[in-house]
């Protein structure tokens, strides 16, 4: 069976950030097993998930519907990385290394997007 999302380069690239989310959460503190790193998580698979569903179905509107959904995942990942270097459970080093992933996949998100619009408004 065709799985149109595994060409997609910020799938991919989105599956390379939660695989880092997984890894810097571990170290987080224990109480946050089911607070913060939970909602890192979800946030996490929520993008390329999306992207995955979006892309099966094969219609650029839907596609366009379910990357602002990841986008909107992403700006949730964002926030919570704010936070968990506010509260010092994120070094510094860690911190920069997701935001320089997560910014990556924001522009990819937004670089689709833009392209599915402009290639809607040429038909």
């Amino acid at each position: 069976m065709d799985k149109p999302h595994r060409s997609l380069e910020v799938w991919k690239k989105s599956m390379e950030l939660v695989t880092l989310v997984y890894s810097m959460t571990a170290q987080f503190p224990s109480e946050e097993r089911f607070g913060l790193v939970s909602q890192m998580r979800r946030c996490a698979v929520s993008i390329p998930s999306n992207l995955a569903e979006g892309a099966a179905r094969r219609n650029d509107k839907e596609l366009t519907q379910f990357l602002h959904i990841s986008m909107g995942s992403s700006s949730e990942l964002d926030t919570q990385l704010e936070i968990s270097r506010r509260l010092g459970f994120l070094s510094e080093t860690d911190a920069t290394q997701l935001d320089g992933q997560l910014a990556e996949v924001d522009k990819m998100l937004v670089g689709l997007r833009n392209h599915l619009l402009r290639k809607s408004a040429n038909t």
